[in-house]
């Protein structure tokens, strides 16, 4: 078909046509950041958090301090693992995903002259590597004689065991059983290496640098009760579990409990609610976009009713009629994203800059294209198929 006349018109349209693709690039701009955004949340919530999730109900109370604490600690986690579907419990700090976390750089050498990645620091009683259901790949795990009294955060022991992200950080094509860094002028041995385990909060390629390390319940690590239970026996646990801290402890408080699966939820409570805003951003902004092309073709057609039956009567057929109409479109329609793209490039390198954003992805912009051309063609089909089935008497005769 030759555009020459379908060029011409939209020239002596300019202002009609100038709207219009302003109105499809602002939305190509904003759809393609939008599914991005979409994307990276989705694929954020869908992180593996190396533990047995299903398996998991926790307690979290004020704690126990005084110099009986270890005792009554210990006390507590006896009884806990006494209730019938409790297969371990242990005191641990932090869970993954719990929105908090313990955070340290350590060094590499004894002067204290390499440094290390930020390290998120996980501390918990005998069996928590057993409780949490994270998988031993290399070394061993905690032994009785590794959990020792501790006055400070960082616990006395002087033994941890890593996840292998980390240990591939700081020790690339190396065995990290064995491997030591210092932490202030304590000094920390490998003893084991675990296959996953993400931090209590997520950031981005530093989220698998974890290190865990042993500690007998004391007053500082004392208020994060974890249990691994039977999964269908969870929400009767964190009722039962509860009662019984409570019932053992009659000045504690509880200040919070539930399933793991509840806490995953509330650490990605705002991903899904961001994720659901775009989802419906992207969905008013593509009907409004197709309401204007609907109404600009529409007000066209009004206008051309000469001009179409001129063409009717001169032998062009229904289908010419349809495909000027959408040729027409798919040529507005091109424009708005040549210029969407551009937006939409700002728009990434603004969040990017503001926000640290990764680079929008260049599959994204052909995949926003090929939805509003779809969108654009879609919109104008009423209206073009109207022109096209006025007959060529009636059209001459509406001048």
């Amino acid at each position: 078909m030759d555009i020459r006349p379908i060029l011409s018109s939209l020239g002596r349209h300019k202002l009609a046509s100038l709207l219009i693709v302003l109105e499809i690039a602002v939305a190509c701009a904003i759809l393609c950041n939008a599914v991005f955004l979409i994307r990276e949340r989705l694929t954020r919530m869908q992180v593996t958090t190396g533990i047995v999730e299903n398996e998991l109900v926790w307690v979290k109370t004020d704690g126990i301090d005084g110099p009986q604490a270890t005792s009554l600690l210990e006390r507590n986690l006896a009884a806990l693992r006494g209730l019938a579907g409790v297969k371990s419990a242990a005191l641990v700090f932090p869970l993954p995903l719990a929105n908090t976390s313990m955070n340290f750089n350590p060094t590499l050498d004894a002067d204290h002259k390499k440094s290390g990645p930020n390290i998120g620091m996980y501390v918990g009683s005998q069996g928590y590597l057993k409780t949490l259901g994270v998988k031993l790949v290399e070394g061993r795990d905690f032994t009785d004689g590794d959990f020792d009294e501790t006055d400070s955060w960082l616990p006395r022991s002087p033994v941890m065991i890593i996840t292998r992200s980390l240990a591939q950080r700081l020790w690339p094509g190396k065995e990290a059983v064995g491997q030591v860094f210092w932490v202030g002028e304590k000094r920390y041995g490998v003893i084991g290496v675990v296959e996953h385990l993400v931090r209590g909060d997520l950031r981005g390629t530093a989220s698998e640098y974890a290190a865990m390390f042993a500690a007998r319940p004391n007053r500082l690590f004392s208020s994060l009760y974890a249990l691994r239970v039977d999964p269908a026996s969870r929400d009767r646990l964190v009722r039962e579990a509860s009662a019984l801290l409570l019932k053992l402890n009659p000045q504690m408080l509880i200040n919070d409990k539930g399933t793991y699966a509840e806490l995953r939820a509330s650490y990605f409570r705002q991903d899904t609610a961001m994720a659901w805003l775009l989802a419906v951003v992207c969905v008013a902004l593509l009907i409004v976009t197709a309401l204007g092309i609907v109404g600009l073709s529409s007000f066209w057609v009004s206008q051309r009713r000469r001009q179409i039956g001129v063409r009717r009567a001169l032998g062009a057929t229904r289908r010419d009629i349809l495909r000027y109409f959408q040729t027409e479109n798919f040529l507005i329609v091109t424009g708005g994203i040549a210029l969407g793209m551009l937006f939409a490039y700002g728009i990434n390198l603004f969040l990017m800059t503001h926000y640290e954003l990764p680079r929008l992805p260049a599959a994204y912009l052909p995949s926003g294209a090929i939805a509003l051309w779809l969108i654009g063609q879609i919109a104008v089909l009423g209206p073009a198929l109207r022109a096209a089935a006025v007959p060529p008497v009636v059209a001459t005769r509406s001048v």
